[in-house]
């Protein structure tokens, strides 16, 4: 996945092609290419991640986890909690969620660094197909 050419869509928790979502706009539709669902107000953003979350919805998980980690749409900065929906999110077979596991680890910024933790978590990234991994 190139996160470059893709916009992530919390009413379906898909990435869809930027392509894609230009075409539907230039034949006048208005809603989410995938679902069809109207496009949510910013202020749903969170809410309608959240029910995800509740559903058990890896995805949802993983994307929460980087609103937190990265204190985005009104959340708080919360380490904790993000790594928390990212294990969560790799009981769930997560790739992404994985990922994101290794390169806290790795770097220990936030969190305490663990090489052990972080190769775990590359090597899970990568036997899952991440090619960052």
């Amino acid at each position: 996945f190139d996160g470059r050419q893709s916009t992530f869509k919390v009413c379906c928790m898909t990435l869809v092609c930027d392509g894609c979502i230009a075409a539907a706009e230039k034949r006048g539709m208005n809603d989410c290419p995938f679902c069809r669902a109207p496009w949510p107000k910013k202020s749903e953003t969170i809410s309608m991640i959240e029910k995800r979350v509740d559903a058990g919805d890896p995805m949802a998980m993983f994307h929460l986890g980087n609103h937190y980690n990265n204190g985005r749409h009104g959340l708080e900065k919360d380490v904790a909690r993000a790594i928390e929906l990212y294990e969560r999110a790799t009981e769930l077979d997560s790739k992404e969620a994985h990922l994101n596991l290794g390169c806290l680890y790795r770097v220990g910024a936030d969190v305490e660094q663990d090489r052990a933790k972080a190769i775990r978590h590359f090597e899970a990234a990568a036997v899952k197909g991440d090619t960052l991994a």
